[in-house]
């Protein structure tokens, strides 16, 4: 058999968006809520290449997951329970590391495309781009394999008082414990194999977030976000070592009672 050549390809830009982590981001771009900016690289007349894709509703995104660097030939996918082979998964942990997203278009200026509702990490390294076209992209009547025919979803909710405290983090910490919520908790909720939560009883969870504690209830198909908490002890706080360098702001969150 004839050898194959080596494949080099160079990233034509990358997405800038505030989703820095893996946990961050949806499993589905479906599930998403968020928005972000590709940007093409200049010097290679791209300002043109991106004429008339502001008539397309959608757009593929061919990109690479640039933060995995191992995979797996069997993986565990979030629904379905029983390993599967990873090319009958959507598992970013690939041999070739090669992610395909179905993403919302806002506006093309420039180099520039302002997309929303998406599953793909920020710096992402982008590959191509192409429209999506219902009538040749779409079929509806496809069988599904080992996924269940149709996706539970969850309506995920705020009490004012979360809005509040999930505000006032998000402005002293850049960390949107709203937005996080709304990934983590819109689909299979009360998953602790897949997710930091801890179940408290049959209704009421907590979602972890680095150092920050996310209070929800679950009710039927609807999720409802209580408050926000510090993951710090008082004990804790008043220890010097400060390993994620955020004690001050815990602290700071605890004295005005929010």
């Amino acid at each position: 058999m004839t050898a194959l050549p080596e494949i080099t390809m160079q990233p034509i830009g990358s997405l800038l968006c505030k989703t820095d982590y893996r946990f961050e981001a949806p499993r589905q771009s479906t599930l998403a809520n968020n928005c972000g900016v590709i940007e093409l690289n200049p010097g290679h007349n791209f300002e043109q290449a991106l004429n008339s894709l502001n008539q397309f509703d959608r757009i593929w995104v061919i990109y690479l997951f640039h933060n995995n660097s191992n995979w797996k030939p069997m993986v565990t996918p979030p629904r379905g329970g029983k390993k599967v082979g990873v090319f009958a998964s959507r598992s970013p942990h690939r041999p070739s590391q090669i992610g395909l997203s179905c993403v919302e278009v806002e506006k093309v200026e420039g180099r520039k495309i302002y997309i929303k509702n998406f599953d793909i990490l920020n710096g992402s390294p982008i590959l191509d781009i192409k429209p999506y076209i219902s009538y040749c992209d779409s079929f509806p009547e496809a069988s599904t394999g080992w996924l269940p025919e149709q996706l539970d979803t969850f309506e995920v909710k705020e009490a004012e008082a979360f809005t509040l405290q999930a505000q006032w983090v998000l402005d002293r910490t850049g960390f949107d414990l709203s937005a996080f919520a709304q990934v983590q908790l819109s689909e299979d909720p009360l998953n602790c194999k897949r997710k930091r939560i801890k179940i408290c009883d049959a209704e009421k969870a907590v979602l972890a977030y680095r150092t920050w504690r996310i209070h929800f209830e679950v009710s039927g198909a609807r999720v409802q976000l209580i408050g926000i908490s510090s993951g710090y002890s008082v004990e804790d706080l008043e220890v010097p070592e400060d390993k994620y360098g955020d004690k001050g702001i815990h602290r700071q969150f605890k004295e005005i009672g929010l």
